[in-house]
């Protein structure tokens, strides 16, 4: 049996309690056995000296298998090199103090179990494989010359995302099932990185979405989660049944009240946009998703606004991928900057994006709990922007296993 207590630190456990001064946790086997334990002995000790202790934070939306890049640059890699690559991201995304992801397209089920089975660093994942995407829609890759250049190069383990009609959508549902998707992905309106499509354009219809909800639901309840920009593209998702929202950009007041009512979760990835914008010549972006993500910059902070205050389910998602892993944590400045409390956005980013995955055993530190948590300089209550430093996440652990630490 291997033990590690974790003293005198300054506990935020994830579920809206107040921090705890003058804490300790006691891990056994890599699960959280005690807050401030009275027994202590044969354990491996951290000391925090007084910083501040937090569960891992779980992003419920990135791109683990790739990341934005000039398109001549893209070309030129060799496609296995590229794998290599995921390997770096994934380290980048531990050493920024995520320990948990959704992956909304891209990784695949040889990634998810390398990192399960130690062969590399990197958090716990749950994979969509593939996006779902109508021909000429947001996941559709072909350009207006004809020339085809994938988001993630298909091959055997992640198949090709395109489908048209009921039928080719059911099937297709299927195939990314049985390439092990933990959640399934549909890209129901347009979006912004794409060059024949825009964020207010609807993809599917409403009889599409609900086949792909149904043969997620015959495999024990897999969830569907859906790029929606779009108001009449969102709506239709929530007519489906679809389990969350991604992005979000054009929210009307009707589409917020039945996301109460049906407590479907919002991803708002607000870092996204911005993120294009900051580092287009860097990343690559295409002059038409540079002038559709200045174009919907305000919607999307407005909505985000907009849902907060009316109380819908918010988790934490950044789109990682579109911009540099291991930036992340910036996702919570923003949605304190935009009406959450740091409390909020903590909560958003560890209990609230676990019930989204529903994962019942992380986001908090909580007796029976799996024994993620991060090791921070600051108070993150006091100043949340420090979170997006790398160098002020100083200890991350995944199930009790230290995977960095600077202190």
């Amino acid at each position: 049996m291997s033990k590690l207590l974790v003293k005198n630190i300054n506990l935020i456990s994830g579920s809206s309690e107040p921090l705890k001064e003058n804490a300790s946790v006691l891990i056994e086997d890599g699960v959280f056995k005690a807050i401030n334990p009275e027994e202590t002995t044969d354990a491996s000790v951290i000391d925090g000296n007084g910083k501040y202790l937090l569960p891992g934070i779980i992003d419920t939306h990135v791109h683990l298998a790739t990341e934005f890049q000039p398109l001549a640059e893209k070309i030129a890699t060799p496609f296995s090199y590229n794998f290599f690559k995921s390997i770096e991201y994934a380290k980048r995304t531990i050493d920024a103090g995520i320990t948990t992801v959704r992956d909304a397209y891209g990784a695949d089920l040889g990634f998810k179990k390398a990192i399960e089975d130690g062969l590399v660093d990197g958090p716990r994942m749950q994979i969509s494989v593939a996006a779902l995407s109508i021909t000429g829609g947001h996941g559709d890759s072909m350009n207006y010359s004809g020339i085809d250049v994938p988001l993630v190069m298909p091959h055997p383990g992640l198949p090709s995302n395109i489908a048209d009609g009921v039928e080719e959508v059911r099937k297709k549902t299927r195939e990314i099932l049985r390439a092990g998707a933990d959640v399934i992905k549909v890209m129901a309106t347009g979006g912004v990185s794409t060059p024949t499509d825009h964020p207010r354009f609807t993809q599917y219809s409403l009889e599409e979405l609900k086949v792909i909800v149904e043969e997620a639901e015959f495999r024990n309840g897999v969830k569907v989660m859906a790029h929606a920009q779009g108001a009449h593209g969102i709506k239709q998702c929530l007519d489906a049944g679809i389990h969350s929202i991604e992005h979000g950009i054009y929210l009307t007041d009707e589409i917020i009240e039945q996301m109460k009512e049906q407590g479907t979760y919002l991803v708002p990835t607000l870092l996204a946009p911005i993120s294009v914008i900051e580092f287009a010549e860097e990343l690559g972006v295409s002059a038409v998703g540079l002038k559709k993500s200045k174009e919907v910059l305000e919607d999307h902070i407005e909505s985000f606004k907009k849902a907060h205050k009316a109380g819908v389910k918010i988790a934490m998602g950044t789109d990682a991928g579109v911009f540099k892993h291991g930036t992340n944590l910036r996702e919570l400045e923003l949605m304190v900057e935009y009406g959450m409390t740091p409390m909020e956005a903590i909560v958003a980013s560890t209990k609230v994006a676990a019930e989204c995955m529903q994962l019942e055993n992380v986001g908090q530190i909580k007796e029976g709990y799996l024994a993620d948590f991060i090791l921070v300089d600051k108070n993150p209550l006091e100043d949340i922007g420090s979170l997006k430093d790398n160098d002020n996440i100083l200890v991350v652990a995944k199930e009790g296993k230290v995977l960095k630490d600077i202190s």
